[in-house]
């Protein structure tokens, strides 16, 4: 009973952490409109983190590496006269899984490890992971207040930004790299196929009840939080996968905050936001 204890409490942390974390940076991945390129980075991370498993170091590493050469793959294609960054980033999306798949078909008796790095597990957490999850979301929380307002100016006025000497492009690869870094943090806890869910579900949620900033990203914190928090105690309750579980919370999030929205606006006569 003490194993299984300290392996649930382990889980409720990383749990909380990771949520948290999601919640800070999906915040400027929806209101940027990174969804797609958020995607393709949970792809593209897969490589990454096969290869560090493979030669035995820390996934983090691995997943970073891997991850930065696509964030900034994009960065500089999307920046050429005549490239379109969907296709690019889509190229880059398809083309990293399939190194990842092309990985784990070297070694023999390592697919049976493949789930965890698809969908997580986040039972499997040790101390390592939580402290490494707890200094990436120090991290964040530091950059995205210190630095808030030339995030702001180039992401919604880069007119103003550039008359104001931000240089733009390298704001965009600042939080282009920043959500690499989340992405590949929370692989532990919902993998790299289910991280989608969890970094865009709450803060496309938070945004339905709120124009204001702060009170997006509060909500988007406390949202991704009690979705992961619920997601862990169904997989709990009811012996499912937990990645899937809290993936599925996050998207009932999402559906629940989009119902009580539209009625909420029927019943005052206003219009609902679509």
């Amino acid at each position: 009973m003490s194993w299984w204890d300290d392996v649930m409490h382990r889980a409720v942390a990383e749990v909380v952490l990771v949520g948290a974390l999601a919640g800070l940076i999906g915040v400027q991945v929806v209101l940027r409109r990174l969804s797609f390129f958020t995607m393709a980075l949970t792809h593209a991370t897969f490589p990454g983190v096969v290869a560090a498993s493979i030669i035995g170091v820390n996934i983090l590493v691995g997943g970073v590496v891997a991850g930065a050469v696509v964030a900034l793959g994009v960065a500089a294609l999307s920046r050429r006269r005549g490239q379109d960054a969907a296709a690019a980033t889509g190229v880059l999306l398809s083309g990293g899984f399939a190194l990842g798949a092309a990985l784990v078909a070297t070694q023999h008796g390592f697919s049976r490890d493949l789930s965890s790095f698809l969908v997580g597990s986040i039972l499997t957490v040790g101390v390592p992971d939580l402290v490494a999850t707890a200094v990436v979301l120090a991290g964040v929380a530091v950059l995205l207040a210190g630095c808030a307002r030339p995030l702001l100016m180039t992401g919604f006025d880069r007119a103003g930004a550039r008359a104001a000497g931000l240089p733009t492009g390298l704001w965009d690869v600042v939080l282009l790299l920043t959500v690499e870094v989340v992405v590949v943090t929370v692989v532990p806890a919902v993998g790299t196929i289910l991280a989608l869910s969890l970094l865009v579900a709450p803060a496309a949620a938070a945004r339905l009840w709120s124009d204001r900033l702060p009170v997006v990203t509060g909500l988007a914190v406390g949202f991704a939080v009690a979705g992961g928090l619920t997601g862990l105690y169904a997989s709990s309750r009811f012996d499912v996968a937990a990645g899937a579980a809290i993936s599925l919370a996050a998207t009932a999030v999402l559906g629940l905050s989009w119902l009580l929205v539209r009625a909420r606006a029927a019943l005052s006569g206003r219009s609902a936001p679509a």
